[in-house]
């Protein structure tokens, strides 16, 4: 059985959580949300916990029975408390702004770039340098921020652009490093 399958999900105070014909929705301060189960997937709410099981024992049931139960469990965590990403946004001249759903980004093109923020995200600058992304979908927040990143990632030589808050970048030796004193 899989050991992240049976582990039982707590449900914090002020979620609510129904399972109809297949489909689990998941209701709380930050959002709600809903996730359709695999067939060979049961789920069953009993007090202040729910268990995830699975019909069968095939490789495909095995497989899906922990992505089910971790699924479900962002979606109980998101509604009750939320996700949120930090980039940062290293470089001369490089910061954000946002406007509304919109994040406006200088990043040292001849133009700014304006990224539109999907329903369900959130984000905040901090000195103009650090955006702060929130949500309750884990999935979505993932994506967003990767996507933001994507528009300039940062590069080995001076570390420039948008990075994670916990990432390491591995910095190079430039020419002058490697050349050697000719």
């Amino acid at each position: 059985m899989s050991r992240i399958g049976r582990l039982p999900i707590r449900i914090p105070d002020g979620v609510k959580i129904k399972e109809e014909r297949g489909v689990v929705s998941v209701e709380g301060p930050k959002g709600k949300s809903q996730y359709a189960l695999p067939p060979m997937i049961s789920v069953s709410v009993e007090g202040g916990t729910v268990q995830v099981g699975r019909k069968g024992d095939d490789r495909d049931a095995r497989a899906k029975h922990g992505l089910a139960r971790k699924l479900l469990a962002n979606m109980v965590e998101g509604a009750s408390a939320g996700f949120s990403r930090t980039l940062e946004i290293v470089g001369v001249g490089y910061r954000a702004d946002v406007k509304g759903s919109q994040v406006h980004l200088s990043l040292g093109y001849s133009h700014p770039i304006v990224y539109t923020l999907p329903t369900g995200v959130s984000a905040k600058v901090d000195k103009q340098t650090v955006l702060t992304m929130e949500s309750s979908n884990r999935q979505l927040l993932g994506e967003v921020t990767a996507q933001i990143r994507s528009l300039r990632p940062p590069e080995p030589y001076k570390g420039k652009g948008i990075r994670y808050a916990n990432e390491h970048i591995r910095r190079k030796a430039g020419k002058a490093a490697g050349a050697g004193g000719r």
